[in-house]
């Protein structure tokens, strides 16, 4: 894959990191990380969702219970670990925006291929956060496991700050820190050549998230066709997908757009 650097081909950082590619290039991550965040209607029973999806998907983000519970119909596929939690607001709670709670080791006990941590820009933790992340990166550097940040302005789903200076800064910070791969969100209203400047700009291959479902299949589709023709070496699509009325469908458009290099309209033909 050109994203990386050839020369690294025999490491084992490397092997781990194209687990979650196909011969493409692209990937899909399918994250069902949520159960520790948020309420996750249409997780409630993950094993037989994994079982719908697995056709579809290249790797999953899971929190270390259901990577154990559901290590079996893992097997063949890239784990992800979440190493953290990210807790918005709730009451009179704090808004921590990220904590850690799991490191490296753990990811080595589920044979996970990568640690994923939020890194939030602007955030009014941004310290504890930065240096979290720092930490995770310096941890992996000992055992060979890349890491994704999922990185943000000031927090989770605030789309109305995903604006490209932003977002830009955020995936930069990301690169720079020393994270693998960016998991970021795609600039709201911007263009693909909008979009593709910043990747130009983030010297490590970059995925898109998708948020909280849209309830708009051409809408979502368009995003990940502008992110892939922008340069994005993938998408890491949750809510999109378990939480739409049809998961198996929606899935195989995401999986003709990404791997097909199909386009939006005749992407939206799988979903009849």
């Amino acid at each position: 894959m050109s994203d990386f650097d050839e020369d690294d081909s025999g490491s084992e950082r490397l092997d781990n990191l194209q687990q979650f590619f196909r011969e493409d290039g692209r990937t899909i991550i399918l994250p069902i990380d949520h159960g520790t965040a948020i309420p996750v209607p249409g997780l409630e029973s993950p094993r037989a969702l994994i079982e719908t999806l697995n056709p579809h998907v290249d790797g999953y983000v899971v929190n270390l219970g259901l990577g154990i519970a559901c290590l079996d119909l893992l097997e063949d596929k890239a784990i992800c670990l979440r190493t953290d939690c990210y807790k918005p607001a709730f009451g009179e709670n704090v808004d921590e925006g990220s904590f850690r709670l799991y490191s490296v080791d753990e990811a080595s006990t589920i044979g996970a291929n990568a640690v994923m941590n939020m890194c939030y820009t602007h955030h009014p933790n941004e310290v504890g956060i930065f240096r979290e992340c720092a930490e995770l990166i310096a941890e992996s550097l000992e055992c060979e496991i890349p890491v994704i940040l999922e990185s943000l302005p000031f927090g989770i789903g605030r789309s109305a700050d995903y604006t490209l200076e932003n977002i830009g800064f955020s995936m930069r910070v990301a690169a720079e820190l020393g994270t693998d791969i960016v998991k970021t969100a795609y600039p709201t209203g911007a263009s693909s050549d909008e979009f593709r400047a910043l990747v130009d700009a983030c010297f490590v291959p970059v995925i898109v998230l998708g948020g909280s479902a849209m309830g708009d299949d051409r809408a979502l589709l368009t995003m990940v066709r502008n992110a892939l023709d922008a340069g994005a070496v993938g998408i890491a699509i949750g809510r999109n997908v378990w939480q739409h009325r049809t998961p198996q469908r929606i899935a195989a458009a995401l999986e003709a757009v990404v791997h097909d290099d199909a386009s939006v309209d005749s992407a939206l033909l799988l979903l009849k």
